[in-house]
């Protein structure tokens, strides 16, 4: 129940449909027992034992007083009209009240579908949103395949097995309820008798839900797995078919595949359980109320009973089945959908480790400097960055080269703060960059990276990417600068058209240059070059550095250089090895002092 209640509270901002729900539910059920209670007086007069009531009582708001009523108004139809006419009216009330009860049984679900719906959505956007601010670190030890499934199996897992599960909760109680109290009027020792009798049942049912719950989280574990793999292959399926491992992908992908296969089995096997089992139960409770209250009729002196009476009792426990059997059948969905709630869940409280301040301040423009003083970053104990000490002024060009895994893409990702140092302190214009507002922050700030990151658009929509309200010709002159327009215009609908999935459709140059457009437009006061040319033909760097050269004027920029024409002409070159700073100084310094960055050079193998 736990599981459903953080489910539940998707619901209160529904709460006029909610309201609306309860209430056609309540007269829904009520119709449904005031129809079933006419069957007494049509068994009565089948079975001509009808009481004459021949003086009308005073009446009032209780059961007795409505019972003799009405027993006096088809006394006087029976005398006036004759008995056949007065089962007509009685079967024809029965049939209203049944077209009314089912009525609004329609109302009730009318108003409940905008909240199944609307319930599920809100978790989809919540989830979504979650996603996006979580810090960059939390992805580093999570399957984006399993991220997707969570937003789309769990997700789905929940409108089908929870969320059709409130339709139980807003009507099967009232309708328990209702027929509990109408069978006790009726008869309470018979109650009393199906009291006992439906724990023990429903015992049986939770220890098998229980079952289920364990099965299904290992279900949905294991399609993460799937769905990871599936996103794997189909990105890495230039390296899978160059290495001819076809036949072993496609080995490990049937091995997960026929795991999950297999746990569905048994997931499908027990859900299906629960209902003949319910089912099962019940019967052995009828045939319990059938033998106790046959004994009750057929006892010599016994009149607690009469045969319509009971007939009646029958009728309105079988529909007290259908409500008790819906919850236990829900209660496994419940069980099924608990693993799926959880695994959201997990999701949705996860740290947000980059977070802001309440009175974070604003920054609109950088005017003076960027400071590293004592930082240090840790990463899952292990020093990834140790006493990192720069300063770097208004329109300087800093150049960060090293080894792979020296902490090069690290030192300059605390900046935007995709990451928080974890000793030290990050300054910009003399204020912690965690005191501002991190939007304002990561507004002053252009990133151009090596690995492009294009969106399944148009052009013109990457290019204008995050900035509302940005004109054609905007866009045409960042392009123009990117060295961008030329192909741009050449393509078949020019800035309108699509580049495909992650710009599969544009070769690396192109791409890389869309994405400078992009830092362009933007017209950020400081740039981050993350190795922007390192993967690149010598025609395209050719183009993408005089692009990034027009980017760089009159900003500050710092540059995780690869190539050493991208770092020769900067005004100091900060060399990392081992998270810490062996060497600094300019190119032609550095060259002389024939250190690592002297080897690096000869190498030519930035990283």
């Amino acid at each position: 129940m736990k599981k459903l209640r953080q489910v539940l509270r998707f619901v209160i901002p529904y709460w006029r449909q909610t309201l609306l729900t309860i209430f056609f539910n309540l007269l829904s059920v009520l119709f449904s027992v005031v129809s079933l209670v006419l069957f007494i007086p049509v068994l009565n007069i089948l079975f001509k034992e009808t009481p004459a009531v021949v003086v009308a009582p005073p009446f009032a708001l209780t059961i007795e007083s409505i019972k003799l009523n009405f027993y006096h108004l088809i006394s006087h139809i029976i005398e006036t009209s004759g008995s056949i006419t007065a089962l007509t009216y009685i079967c024809i009330s029965v049939v209203i009240l049944f077209f009314l009860k089912n009525l609004f049984r329609y109302l009730a679900m009318y108003f409940l579908a905008p909240i199944r719906n609307g319930v599920v959505k809100d978790i989809r956007n919540e989830l979504y949103l979650q996603i996006m601010i979580l810090p960059l670190a939390y992805y580093t030890e999570q399957r984006k395949g399993d991220i997707i499934s969570r937003m789309t199996a769990d997700v789905q897992e929940i409108q089908w097995t929870i969320m059709t599960s409130l339709e139980m909760l807003f009507r099967e109680p009232i309708s328990i309820v209702f027929y509990l109290v109408s069978m006790f009027l009726i008869s309470p020792q018979l109650t009393f008798f199906v009291l006992i009798l439906f724990p023990v049942s429903g015992f049986i049912i939770a220890k098998v839900g229980s079952s289920l719950r364990r099965t299904s989280d290992k279900g949905q574990a294991k399609m993460g797995e799937l769905l990871s793999n599936i996103e794997e292959t189909i990105g890495g399926l230039r390296i899978i078919k160059a290495f001819n491992a076809i036949d072993s992908t496609n080995d490990r992908f049937k091995k997960i595949n026929n795991n999950y296969t297999r746990l569905m089995n048994r997931l499908f096997r027990k859900r299906d359980l629960a209902s003949p089992m319910s089912e099962f139960l019940a019967i052995i409770v009828v045939g319990g109320v059938l033998m106790y209250g046959g004994t009750l009729i057929l006892t010599p002196g016994s009149h607690t009973l009469t045969a319509s009476v009971f007939i009646t009792y029958i009728l309105i426990f079988s529909q007290l089945l259908n409500p008790v059997k819906s919850i236990t059948d829900a209660y496994s969905n419940v069980q099924k959908g608990a693993a799926s709630v959880e695994r959201i869940q997990q999701v949705l409280d996860a740290d947000e480790v980059i977070t802001e301040k309440p009175d974070a301040k604003s920054i609109n423009d950088f005017n003076d400097s960027i400071i590293y003083k004592g930082v240090c970053f840790t990463y899952e104990k292990e020093e990834v960055l140790h006493d990192i000490n720069i300063e770097i002024k208004k329109g300087k060009t800093i150049a960060v080269v090293g080894p792979s895994g020296a902490g090069k893409s690290t030192m300059v990702d605390l900046l935007p703060r995709f990451y928080d140092c974890t000793e030290g302190e990050l300054l910009v214009d003399g204020i912690n960059v965690k005191d501002y507002i991190i939007s304002d922050l990561r507004r002053l700030m252009g990133i151009v990276t090596q690995e492009t990151i294009l969106f399944n658009e148009s052009v013109f929509n990457n290019i204008a990417f995050g900035m509302p309200n940005v004109t054609e010709e905007d866009v045409i002159r960042a392009a123009k600068i990117a060295n961008a327009h030329e192909f741009i215009v050449q393509l078949e609908y020019g800035y309108n058209t699509n580049i495909g999935d992650r710009g599969m459709k544009l070769s690396g140059g192109q791409k890389q240059r869309l994405s400078i457009a992009r830092a362009v437009l933007m017209n950020p006061p400081v740039m981050i070059l993350d190795e922007a040319t390192s993967s690149l033909d010598t025609e395209s760097e050719r183009l993408v550095q005089d692009a990034l050269t027009k980017l760089m004027q009159n900003r500050t920029s710092i540059v995780i250089a690869h190539r050493l024409s991208t770092v020769q002409f900067a005004d100091e070159i900060i060399v990392l090895q081992h998270g810490k700073i062996v060497e600094r100084g300019n190119h032609a310094e550095l060259t002389a002092l024939g250190g690592v960055y002297h080897k690096l050079c000869e190498l030519q193998t930035f990283s």
